[in-house]
């Protein structure tokens, strides 16, 4: 593992300090809420070879201060969305110092994913001396082991990581789906407190919320207001890219139980979110923030960008939610609630 760039900060490991220890205790599902933003790598234009296209760390601070002040819970750096797939380890943790640097007071979750466990624990080491509110972390992909290997697994980083762990459950990109009793056991592990859920069961969703002692994320963007609904505790979503603060007005329209405004929204938000999965993430959302200049329009290979016309299509759409509610999350709570 190489080290993070000697001209950035270091980042004390005390646990004390960190924003984990400030937000979770055990036998509480409090710990993550709210609406996390799972953020884009912006990449340099200008490579022939886009798998060797250079992080852009200067357009990365503009979007961590841009989506800082947007009323999120927090960010989730090196995710799906993240392309982390395509970064080797020294340029993950390149990009961690960069957000950490830039966060402030914004709490930062990790994704680390493989199927070699003892590569995936020296990963988790690294991590470990970063002041991370949490570790997102799937299921080992392609080699669907049994429910005993996957609780072995996800128990043993748990034993390892400073920071709590957060399952990731997306059986259609790992191959192994997390059986609800296998959920609940995990959820008895001290370090273990959340779960993006992507499992696509209605049933294990709302077990798992009236169990209490996860913290129940929705991963899938077009189950946002089910989740939350039923008592979900928030989401970690792409979409929020797009109009983050008109999310948490919907995210708070819950928590005060104004369920017509945060039907509105959802609804109005809608055309949006499937336009964004219209193509593979995260290209959409790349070409939306490219046309609001916050980036350039890079993915590394093999990963492409959006086609234009659908890049289009998200500028039509946003403007029509612009035009309705406005750009901001006060508006949009009083505009939904007029509606």
């Amino acid at each position: 593992m190489q080290d993070t760039p000697s001209n950035t900060p270091s980042h004390t490991p005390n646990a004390a300090t960190q924003p984990a220890a400030r937000l979770v205790s055990r036998g509480q599902a409090s710990g993550f809420r709210g609406i996390w933003l799972p953020l884009v790598t912006p990449f340099l234009p200008g490579s022939a070879n886009t798998a060797d296209a250079p992080v852009d760390h200067a357009a990365l601070r503009r979007l961590v201060v841009h989506y800082r002040r947007s009323g999120i819970a927090g960010l989730v750096i090196c995710g799906t969305t993240g392309e982390a797939a395509a970064l080797d380890e020294a340029e993950q943790l390149a990009v961690f110092d960069t957000v950490l640097t830039e966060a402030g007071d914004l709490p930062v979750i990790a994704g680390l994913a493989g199927n070699h466990l003892n590569h995936t624990l020296s990963r988790l080491d690294a991590f470990n001396a970063l002041p991370l509110a949490g570790v997102l972390t799937p299921a080992p992909y392609y080699i669907r082991p049994s429910q005993a290997g996957l609780t072995q697994w996800f128990q043993t980083l748990a034993d390892r990581s400073r920071a709590p762990l957060v399952l990731y459950d997306i059986p259609y990109r790992t191959g192994s789906t997390l059986t609800l009793d296998t959920l609940l056991t995990l959820a008895g592990h001290d370090n273990i407190r959340g779960i993006k859920d992507c499992g696509g069961n209605a049933n294990t969703t709302q077990a798992l919320i009236a169990d209490g002692r996860l913290s129940v994320l929705a991963g899938e963007d077009h189950q946002l207001l089910s989740t939350l609904s039923m008592g979900g505790h928030g989401a970690i979503i792409a979409s929020s890219h797009c109009r983050p603060s008109h999310f948490v007005a919907l995210y708070r329209a819950v928590q005060s139980q104004q369920l017509d405004v945060a039907r509105v929204l959802f609804h109005a938000l809608m055309p949006v979110v499937r336009l964004l999965f219209a193509e593979a993430n995260p290209g959409p959302v790349k070409a939306w923030l490219a046309r609001e200049g916050l980036l350039a329009d890079v993915l590394r290979a093999p990963m492409t960008s959006a086609s234009s016309a659908l890049a289009q299509q998200l500028v039509d759409a946003v403007a029509a939610v612009d035009a309705q509610f406005g750009a901001g999350a006060t508006n949009a709570s009083m505009n939904a609630s007029a509606a």
